[in-house]
């Protein structure tokens, strides 16, 4: 173990640069934080570079049993409480997090799948939604999440923690631009639907049995008009109350389930 007192340490100098986009995906780094999360990482053996740990971990429920897993790691640093906090970006922070390498799935993985229904998300921007929406991804069986530009990074620290390790368990493809690689998916004769309250059909009388892809658009603004003008179909979710519409990761959790119970019925 590693004791580190200073925060000019060269190395947590580098820990706190992965609080920014730039270098997150120039490292191939983010932070996960958090006592069940990096349990999570430790035990599914992902990469993890760095393991930092407060001085009062052993102190906190859940601390003492994961001081004593990772007991052996190769790079576990201890830092004073102070430090930790300066460190954490987390209101109550729990004294511990890991640093964790990240590879890239390529969209042409996305073409060996068998009958897959996939998520495209355009400019999904709230860290919280997108998060659930992977979180719900990998409880449904989603097959592949598309993020296009204008999305918030998947690595940001608080779509990591409100995944709760599902970010490795779906295959996340980054692509630049929603409406080709929409187009080439139509070419594969893959259905595309778009969530639209100008919809004409509800979701429970879509058939979600062959291969598909749904957008999921923007909290406020919904799809892009011309991502939506690409849609096959524009469904949307029957509702009785007064409520004009769902947020996105509501929508999008409310769908992938009725897509489930189609196809494991």
């Amino acid at each position: 173990m590693i004791y580190i007192t200073s925060s000019s340490n060269p190395t947590i100098k580098e820990i706190k640069t992965l609080y920014r986009k730039k270098e997150r995906w120039t490292k191939k780094s983010f932070l996960a934080e958090g006592i069940k999360i990096v349990e999570e990482y430790v035990d599914k053996k992902y990469p993890i570079s760095y393991i930092v740990v407060s001085e009062n971990l052993h102190n906190i429920r859940g601390g003492e049993a994961l001081l004593d897993k990772i007991q052996n790691h190769k790079y576990i640093i201890q830092v004073p409480d102070k430090l930790y906090k300066e460190i954490s970006d987390m209101e109550s922070p729990q004294g511990v997090l890991a640093v964790v390498k990240f590879e890239l799935d390529y969209i042409q993985n996305l073409h060996n799948k068998e009958n897959p229904f996939i998520l495209l998300l355009d400019k999904v921007q709230d860290p919280g939604n997108m998060g659930t929406i992977i979180r719900t991804a990998d409880a449904f069986g989603v097959d592949g999440i598309i993020v296009t530009d204008g999305c918030v990074d998947i690595y940001n620290p608080k779509v990591v923690r409100a995944t709760m390790g599902s970010i490795f368990r779906v295959p996340i493809y980054h692509y630049s631009i929603g409406a080709e690689i929409i187009e080439e998916l139509k070419s594969k004769n893959i259905k595309i639907y778009s969530t639209s309250l100008k919809g004409n059909r509800f979701i429970q009388n879509t058939d979600f049995n062959k291969p598909s892809l749904l957008i999921i658009g923007n909290e406020s603004k919904g799809v892009s008009k011309h991502l939506e003008a690409l849609a096959d179909d524009l469904i949307k979710i029957p509702m009785v109350g007064e409520a004009e519409s769902l947020n996105a990761a509501v929508a999008s959790s409310i769908i992938m389930y009725e897509v489930a119970r189609q196809r494991n019925h």
